[in-house]
Parts: structure tokens; sequence; C-alpha cells
């Protein structure tokens, strides 16, 4: 696969159509991630209630394949307890790096992320996203 051929028209809308999630006025936590490879940044704020994202803000500043990441999760992290999201952040890095299944149910969308295991200098702006959102949840305590 050539590096241009990793930007599919899947990906492409995905990042395109992201809507934007406004930053929360009180989080419950905070975190911002930062790809050295590529500068891109990610920062994101989660709220919590009965031990589920109640609410979520963020900033995405990134290529299109974090962008992608980003959108998906902005569409399906409401609801989501700790533990799948800190689950969906390892298969994420598994299939990228390890050869893993993507995600499915709810998360299915992350499979046209799989292309990108191809591309190791591409990984960390596409898990940019699930690492602050896991530091935010310990910042959070959960």
């Amino acid at each position: 696969m050539e590096f241009s051929d990793l930007y599919s028209n899947r990906i492409l809308e995905i990042a395109g159509a992201a809507r934007q999630m406004p930053r929360l006025e009180n989080p419950d936590a905070t975190a911002r991630k930062v790809s050295r490879v590529c500068g891109s940044v990610v920062e994101v704020d989660l709220n919590l209630d009965g031990g589920r994202v109640a609410a979520y803000g963020a900033t995405v500043n990134a290529c299109a394949l974090g962008q992608t990441s980003a959108a998906i999760v902005a569409e399906r992290i409401i609801g989501s307890t700790p533990e799948e999201l800190r689950a969906v952040r390892d298969q994420m890095a598994a299939m990228l790096r390890a050869d893993g299944v993507p995600p499915n149910g709810k998360w299915d969308d992350l499979k046209y992320l799989e292309p990108v295991r191809g591309f190791p200098a591409r990984h960390a702006s596409t898990l940019l996203v699930f690492d602050a959102i896991v530091d935010a949840l310990e910042r959070a305590g959960a």
C-alpha cells in the first residue's frame, strides 16, 4: 500500500464530517496529548456520572487519521465506561502494533483505520485521542 492510499475516501469522509465538540466549562478532568512525530495535538475534557462518561469536549488539531479517530470517539463516547474506553484504546494499539483485530460493536468504524498498521509513523496520531481520554480518566480517578 502506498502512503497516499492510506487516506481512503471513508477516512476522509469521517474526518470531514466530524462535529465540533465544544470544551466543557467544568470538566472532571482534562488531558492534552501531543504526537512528537507529527505535532498533532488533542485535548479532551470529561465529565463522569454514575461510572460513565456524561459529557465530552475536545480540541483536535491533527492529521486526517487523528481527526478520524477523534470523530469516531466523539460520536460514541457518551455513556461509555472507563473500562470500555481503556479496552478500546488497548484494542486500537494492538490492531496497529501487533496485528490485532479492530474493535467491534459500537466502535466498529475504527476498522477503517486498520491500514495505518503499515505506517508506524502514523500510529501516534491515530492513538492520540485514546491516550488523552485514558489520561483524563486517570486524572478523574476513574
